[in-house]
């Protein structure tokens, strides 16, 4: 009887919790429930104006250069980032974790610093800069640009996920035989792996979504990425709007960042708990 009585009392006590995680979810879930619905529905001045179909998903799929054409370039963009994020912040956060160097504190400061500068403002001149480069209206350029703003944050968390690893794993496989890349490749990135993914998932994510970096730096529509495609079909003559073909690609946009998170999510979990358990 006090087993049960136990039990009962665990479970009132976690009554709360669960209401108020699923009053969470469904207001998360709500609004792409609510647009995807809106997507497939009969809508004035769009290409599905009367029952349900997909006729919104035919005009974004046959927009201009086409829609599989731009889905192409969203994933060179993010795959370019995520490779361009997490190498050169996991080499960075190994080196502000476990060497000492003449000012360290000083400009690991400053590359946390790149946060607090408005992102628009560096646009021109990063534009600027791309086109002395030979790297303006490209997808190379744009993915740099994605990249860099994502490495301050990223850098931080591969610092905090190295910390997080106890130095005599590394002891241990340099007296092994390993040398410092050895180690790194054979016993760090293995440890730091939630770490790792956590940096790919954010960066994916913010490039994936971008807007505001393709409208600076593309300006062939052939190269322009989803969400700038998105953008432009949005417009009709006359100023109207294709809620219709807009409601589409928000869809066509969300699945792939939801797929990719609840693949990840368990290792996104315990890329934040590396950090929050040091020490």
């Amino acid at each position: 009887m006090k087993g049960d009585h136990a039990v009962r009392t665990r479970a009132l006590g976690q009554t709360p919790y669960y209401v108020v995680a699923s009053g969470l979810a469904v207001i998360f879930l709500f609004p792409l429930l609510w647009n995807t619905w809106a997507s497939v529905s009969a809508q004035p001045g769009t290409a599905q104006e009367s029952g349900y179909g997909f006729g919104n998903y035919r005009t974004l799929l046959d927009y201009d250069a086409g829609l599989w054409r731009y889905l192409l370039n969203s994933t060179v963009v993010s795959a370019l980032t995520v490779a361009l994020t997490v190498g050169v912040s996991l080499l960075g956060g190994y080196a502000f974790a476990r060497f000492s160097f003449p000012g360290k504190n000083l400009l690991f400061l400053l590359t946390l610093a790149i946060l607090m500068v408005p992102y628009a403002t560096l646009l021109i001149p990063l534009y600027v800069l791309l086109g002395r480069l030979h790297l303006q209206n490209s997808l190379l350029g744009l993915s740099l640009v994605l990249a860099m703003f994502q490495l301050p944050f990223a850098t931080f968390m591969m610092r905090i996920s190295f910390e997080a690893v106890p130095r005599e794993l590394e002891e241990s496989a340099l007296v092994d035989g390993c040398g410092t890349a050895g180690a790194l490749r054979r016993v760090l990135i293995p440890a730091v792996r939630p770490g790792v993914i956590t940096v790919g998932l954010f960066a994916f994510l913010a490039a994936w979504n971008d807007f505001i970096a393709p409208l600076i730096l593309i300006s062939d529509s052939e190269k322009a990425p989803l969400p700038l495609a998105v953008a432009n079909l949005r417009q009709q003559s006359m100023g109207a709007v294709d809620y219709g073909a807009t409601e589409a690609g928000v869809v066509v946009l969300a699945v792939p960042c939801l797929l990719v998170f609840l693949l990840l999510q368990r290792h996104y979990v315990r890329g934040f708990m590396s950090g929050a358990l040091k020490g």
